[in-house]
């Protein structure tokens, strides 16, 4: 078995990559927030990190990548067993398997991280850390294993996603979505304005996230190649092209472009070419870029017409931005940039690409959505997922962590641990 050095010391690198994004998410996140909860953001992105590293190793990437099974893997590969065997339908890689078995990782731990941007301010830490230990093994392995792995139904069936805009952004969307519908809302949404307290911030973590995205969608040619410069190039573009198109709707719908809306359309356009980056050029990375960053501007107002409280707008960017993406493969693909793809409908490819593209779509969200709700649902009427009434009014940092961010923080009214009735830490 021959492995180039050089395609493994670029994995190794672009796995570290998007290790980072965990770190600039919780920080895109912990910005918007308010003051008194940005800790209790972090720690929830943080403990992410840990859980899922150790769950990957010891079952879940054999879940995900082991076997032939349509649906689900096997346990060949528990605990890192027979891991100098290449992945199912992988045996050509020119990387160790254990290289695989690190960058896609860095996949799984990001995604449920995703889903803490939704459910901002209110849920328990512990809570958490139960939630994501065990949707980690429902939904995502069996849907990484659906799309990603060779022997996956949706991989089989022609639907392409070269980095995750289903089995990451859809499937954390759709997640997101049906975790705060079991929860409620944060006490005094809508009325209250809930600004963010730190822009900087924001922007900082945005920044992060564009770095570490070319790690994300490169990496994902799985090789140093010229795919991977395709997947690189087309990652800025439309990222770019996306920012400009949040900044012009908003503009054009308020009056002024604002520095949340530039962070907000960079990662808009980051999620919506992650699954397109390896099979679009870079013109058709423009086009889906702009498209994202106008749709996604558009779709952060959703929460107002159907009244659910997605907090820092994790369906309106993650969720449609990750569904507009898949979608526009099959209209945008072309064999040209990745002869593994297939041509979309402006390339004289007809419909069935995006008919593919449609059924993964429908498929990863449906799943995601039912499987999330019931278990949300479950663990919310046995160990409970939300704060106290009097810990959400304190904030996370102090009800959660016993910790603030901000030493000379004020509040409204003398909130404290004291007379914090039922407070889990």
């Amino acid at each position: 078995m021959h492995f180039d050095t050089g395609d493994t010391a670029w994995i190794l690198v672009a796995a570290a990559l998007v290790l980072l994004m965990t770190p600039g998410l919780a920080f895109f996140y912990g910005g918007m927030v308010r003051g008194k909860n940005v800790l209790g953001m972090l720690a929830q992105n943080y403990v992410t990190m840990g859980i899922v590293s150790v769950l990957w190793i010891t079952g879940v990437y054999s879940l995900a990548f082991s076997g032939k099974g349509k649906f689900i893997g096997d346990f060949h590969q528990f605990g890192l067993n027979h891991i100098w065997q290449q992945a199912t339908g992988f045996e050509s890689l020119t990387i160790p398997p254990l290289v695989f078995c690190a960058f896609q990782l860095m996949f799984a731990i990001i995604t449920p991280a995703l889903i803490t941007g939704a459910s901002a301010d209110r849920l328990k830490f512990g809570s958490w850390a139960v939630f994501t230990g065990i949707w980690l093994v429902i939904v995502y392995a069996p849907i990484a294993h659906w799309v990603f792995s060779p022997s996956g139904w949706l991989y089989k069936l022609g639907a392409l996603d070269f980095a995750g805009g289903t089995v990451v952004h859809a499937n954390a969307g759709a997640a997101a979505l049906a975790l705060i519908l079991v929860i409620g809302k944060r006490r005094g949404w809508p009325k209250e304005r809930m600004r963010p307290h730190n822009l900087p911030f924001v922007l900082l973590g945005a920044g992060l996230l564009w770095f570490g995205w070319f790690g994300f969608n490169a990496g994902s040619a799985l090789g140093a190649n010229t795919l991977s410069a395709f997947a690189f190039v087309n990652t800025n573009t439309a990222t770019g092209a996306a920012l400009l198109g949040w900044l012009i709707t908003e503009k054009f719908r308020d009056g002024h472009a604002t520095t949340l809306g530039a962070a907000s359309g960079a990662v808009a356009g980051l999620v919506a070419i992650t699954p397109a980056c390896g099979f679009v050029s870079p013109m058709g990375s423009i086009a889906i870029g702009f498209a994202a960053g106008i749709i996604c501007c558009l779709a952060t107002g959703l929460k107002n017409i159907f009244k659910f409280d997605d907090a820092l707008d994790v369906v309106g960017v993650h969720l449609v931005g990750g569904v507009l993406g898949a979608l526009l493969i099959g209209f945008f693909g072309t064999k040209v940039v990745n002869g593994a793809g297939a041509n979309g409908f402006f390339y004289n490819g007809g419909w069935t690409l995006l008919g593919h593209e449609a059924v993964a779509v429908g498929a990863t969200v449906g799943y995601s959505f039912v499987v999330t709700y019931l278990l949300a649902l479950i663990l919310h009427k046995t160990i409970g997922l939300r704060v106290n009434e009097d810990a959400e009014y304190a904030g996370l940092d102090l009800s959660q962590h016993a910790e603030s961010a901000y030493e000379n923080l004020t509040y409204s009214s003398t909130s404290s641990l004291t007379g914090l009735t039922g407070v889990q830490k």
